[in-house]
């Protein structure tokens, strides 16, 4: 199966442009954040939503915790899908999933240890798929994506094997560790920002290097 690519922290239509040639599956649309790289206006992420041709997806990336405010934000932007990046109380991810059934809903896990995997069940019923980021959303700022950094893959592996639903791994992904991470951990996805970037601006020949690193992995399981 090949492993899809979404590229994160797009910051204009122009960009959204140079990640879908490039060959993105799906684009990540940050808003209003605590912390990290890439926040846009809810303008501006209506506006590359509008724009962005099928198949490819739309990921609005929102720090709301309630479904009433979720929806709203959804409704602002008019994202194919929503990637909630906080770990959301359970009750308000089934009224999500009862407010808005056509959007397709992404749960951000921040893997801090083994105990990310006890997560599985609270959310499987209400999202389409997880996301696994290396956030620290219990720090005095929270840290909710956008740091750059790996985390524990040995958890992800187990956190894949042990979900029904289809998983993205992000944090500190680049060509460079692309191959270990699809080998190792076998997502159905990835998530990238800070590895295909250059002085804060998306690297045309680095998201590409990336793309044909991946396929490279893909065509190597394939393989046997």
């Amino acid at each position: 199966m090949r492993t899809r690519i979404k590229v994160c922290c797009i910051s204009s239509v122009e960009e959204a442009m140079v990640a879908i040639e490039a060959g993105a599956d799906a684009l990540g649309l940050v808003a209003r954040m605590p912390s990290g790289p890439g926040p846009i206006a809810d303008g501006t992420i209506a506006e590359i939503t509008a724009m962005v041709p099928p198949p490819v997806a739309t990921f609005l990336l929102t720090s709301e915790t309630t479904a009433d405010t979720i929806s709203a934000h959804i409704r602002a932007t008019r994202p194919s899908t929503v990637q909630v990046v906080s770990h959301i109380a359970p009750v308000e991810a089934a009224r999500l999933a009862a407010v808005e059934p056509h959007v397709r809903r992404v749960q951000v896990i921040h893997v801090e240890g083994p105990e990310a995997l006890k997560l599985i069940p609270a959310y499987s019923p209400y999202v389409h798929a997880f996301l696994l980021d290396s956030g620290r959303p219990n720090a005095v700022v929270a840290e909710l994506g956008g740091t750059g950094r790996c985390h524990d893959w040995a958890v992800s592996a187990d956190f894949v094997r042990a979900s029904e639903r289809p998983v993205f791994l992000a944090g500190g992904l680049s060509a460079a560790n692309v191959r270990d991470a699809i080998r190792q951990v076998r997502p159905f996805g990835l998530d990238l920002c800070s590895g295909v970037r250059t002085s804060g601006r998306l690297d045309a020949a680095k998201l590409r290097a990336f793309v044909l690193a991946a396929e490279r992995a893909d065509a190597e399981l394939a393989g046997g």
